[in-house]
């Protein structure tokens, strides 16, 4: 079975938001107190992915460059378009943010003002058209549970814990704030997703980008499963492994061409569809980063 092995990992990094307080701070440019960045480890096995914050103290485990760029800039993995390292080599990052608190895009700019400096990171924006699956309502319209309200969710944090763990056996990602999803036991199970979201998850899992197109608000939750055949199971487990960077033999390789009919035949009963289109889309062009950061 050519997926005993696999090591499953950076879905998480997708939904890695940027926890930010509010209330600003001049300066004239803004930079964590203290950071390092260190080559991680190479896993074999199960692996943990995840961003954690505890007041001034942020932690980015296991990420690849891709993955901060995207963070940094508000951008999707597929619009980070770079060498092939960018999104297979994984870093681990220890920050300290200033004293005071600062808001999102402050926040965004301590990073980007990181990878810039440690990476001496370069970049030119452009435009390319993409083969895209356009997330769509089904003929009936969305047959999505909405997620019930829960009182916790309107308690602010001290401190958040964004993570995924992931092997052969499948993929679990906290997204924070209640939201969360696995990918395991031939079933994708979501809860408290929009379909925004639903989206960039069923991205990570397809052969091409997914954008969504149902026209749903952004502040609508919905909880979903569709039950998978084991085959396509595997084909889905295949691709999310490739995006990744993590290195596969060529018998396994050729099964991310598979078709995913069940998936097709699940979504229909949720209400949704995928279509294929062409769509023009921004994207971060990276023209020279490092792959070993500058000493910390």
């Amino acid at each position: 079975m050519v997926m005993s092995r696999i090591p499953v990992f950076a879905v998480a990094a997708a939904f890695l938001p940027v926890l930010l307080v509010a209330q600003t701070k001049p300066a004239p440019r803004l930079e964590y107190e203290v950071a390092s960045v260190r080559p991680a480890p190479q896993l074999d096995a199960a692996v943990k992915v995840g961003l954690h914050t505890d007041g001034s103290q942020l932690r980015f485990d296991y990420l690849s460059l891709r993955d901060c760029i995207r963070i940094a800039w508000q951008v999707k993995d597929f619009q980070v378009v770079g060498p092939d390292w960018v999104a297979s080599d994984r870093y681990n990052i220890n920050a300290k943010l200033p004293d005071g608190t600062f808001n999102d895009d402050q926040r965004r700019e301590m990073l980007q003002n990181l990878l810039l400096d440690r990476f001496k990171l370069a970049f030119h924006r452009d435009k390319k058209e993409f083969a895209v699956y356009a997330l769509l309502p089904g003929k009936n319209g969305l047959k999505l549970k909405e997620t019930a309200p829960d009182a916790k969710d309107a308690a602010p944090a001290k401190s958040v814990s964004v993570s995924a763990q992931g092997s052969a056996a499948g993929v679990f990602v906290d997204m924070g704030g209640g939201s969360y999803y696995s990918f395991a036991d031939n079933k994708l199970t979501a809860h408290k997703l929009n379909t925004a979201r639903m989206a960039e998850v069923l991205a990570q899992y397809m052969d091409k980008p997914v954008v969504d197109m149902t026209g749903q608000p952004e502040d609508k939750n919905y909880d979903v499963t569709l039950e998978l055949a084991p085959d396509d199971y595997r084909v889905m487990l295949i691709r999310v492994a490739i995006k990744n960077g993590v290195s596969l033999p060529p018998q396994a390789i050729a099964l991310a061409d598979g078709t995913t009919e069940s998936l097709t035949s699940a979504m229909d009963l949720a209400g949704m569809r995928l279509e294929s289109r062409k769509a023009p889309l921004d994207v971060l062009v990276i023209d020279k980063a490092d792959k070993t950061p500058t000493d910390n």
